[in-house]
């Protein structure tokens, strides 16, 4: 049935308003009542919302716009500083995630390149749920909140490599090229964004800040322009997103336009959820229920684990290595993204796309209650542990 897309907006909206009326009675946390309401009315449910692909468009605006808002929080010389710190644990991680993945992969007879790509999928956390269950003053004035934004830029970056490879794989031949063009747009898009913040951006600021909604403007322009730079350059949208962000974050209104996009950002953040649930083909579940069941299992035991071994090498804290690991305990969106693309290039099977979509979705709804139940978020069920 063809419906309008004002329809699938009152139905998306509504549902999701009923349904996290009844979460907040149970005390659930938010995120599950959206993965649900995708669940029953997208295409595979009761099919009252049907076009996912301009939904899942509009959805990633909201991952663009969350890290636009991270980026103007973050000084430069702080961000390097971190990143620098954080490559070692990411890389070995990885590493980890990678050949754990790809052994459950190869014990269920999936092929070597279906377990290669299922083991690529495996290596990077969820940006959205790290940085939507961290309260916002831990994550702009507090060491972790800088570390955890480190580690998940370098996993940005790694995940781009990925989706490289799987582009040129599906010719069968490795880009070398495409890697090199790569390495060198990620410098040429920072020194072009500083340049036009400086020379541009901020003196239309300091002329004009007292009309807001020009401001307003600005922001949501610059934020995306960065973002489809950084595409047309082959780095990903979000690197591009939030590289907006750290260069106009010296601008004495940065936290003005933080204030204004927020509200803007939950809009697309839920519906985003809603697509990751909608996107899910429940009658698939019989056949990779167990892989995808032990693949969560084991990320969600190990991911906390390493983080914590591989943070406590680097002489942090025992507390935060913990905390951070368990934020961290989960699946990327970008581990989707590797599902769809690699399906379209024929290098994995429906039932490989699938496997990576269930452990997905499990490890989002599994982590955020842990996180939610026991370490200090927006939107945890006890008072005690609600930090805004």
């Amino acid at each position: 049935m063809e419906v309008s897309l004002t329809f699938s907006f009152f139905i998306i909206f509504s549902g999701a308003a009923l349904l996290a009326s009844l979460s907040l009675y149970a005390r659930q946390p938010l995120l599950i009542a959206y993965i649900c309401l995708g669940a029953i009315v997208g295409p595979f449910g009761l099919g009252w919302v049907s076009d996912m692909r301009l939904l899942s468009d509009i959805a990633h605006v909201g991952i663009l716009f969350l890290l636009f808002l991270l980026g103007l929080d973050m000084q430069p010389q702080a961000l390097l500083a971190v990143v620098r710190k954080a490559s070692l644990v990411t890389l070995v991680s990885s590493a980890l995630f990678n050949i754990t993945g790809f052994g459950v992969a190869m014990l269920f007879g999936f092929s070597l390149t279906e377990a290669l790509i299922i083991g690529a999928a495996m290596m990077f956390s969820s940006t959205i749920i790290g940085i939507k269950l961290l309260p916002t003053t831990i994550l702009h004035h507090r060491h972790i909140g800088e570390l955890m934004i480190g580690i998940l830029l370098v996993q940005d970056v790694l995940a781009i490599f990925v989706l490289l490879a799987l582009l040129s794989g599906g010719e069968g031949e490795f880009d070398v090229l495409a890697f090199a063009r790569v390495i060198a747009a990620l410098p040429l898009l920072i020194t072009a964004a500083y340049l036009i913040v400086r020379y541009i951006l901020l003196p239309l600021i300091a002329r004009f800040d007292r009309f807001q909604e020009y401001i307003f403007l600005l922001a949501i322009g610059w934020c995306l322009g960065m973002a489809e730079l950084s595409h047309w350059l082959g780095l990903s949208s979000e690197i591009g997103a939030f590289i907006a962000g750290v260069t106009i974050a010296t601008s004495p209104i940065s936290q003005f336009i933080a204030t204004s996009l927020r509200p803007l950002r939950d809009f697309f953040l839920i519906m985003f959820f809603f697509s990751v649930g909608a996107s899910f083909d429940l009658a698939m579940l019989p056949s990779i229920w167990l892989p995808a069941a032990l693949l969560a299992a084991l990320m969600l035991a190990g991911k906390p684990v390493v983080f914590r071994f591989l943070l406590r090498g680097l002489s942090e804290k025992r507390a935060l290595a913990w905390d951070l690991g368990i934020r961290l305990g989960q699946i990327s969106e970008f581990s989707l993204l590797i599902a769809y693309l690699a399906v379209a290039q024929g290098l994995l099977s429906k039932e490989g796309s699938h496997l990576i979509q269930a452990a997905a979705i499990i490890t989002f709804i599994a982590s955020s209650y842990v996180v939610v139940l026991n370490l200090p978020s927006p939107i945890a069920i006890s008072d005690k542990l609600r930090r805004d």
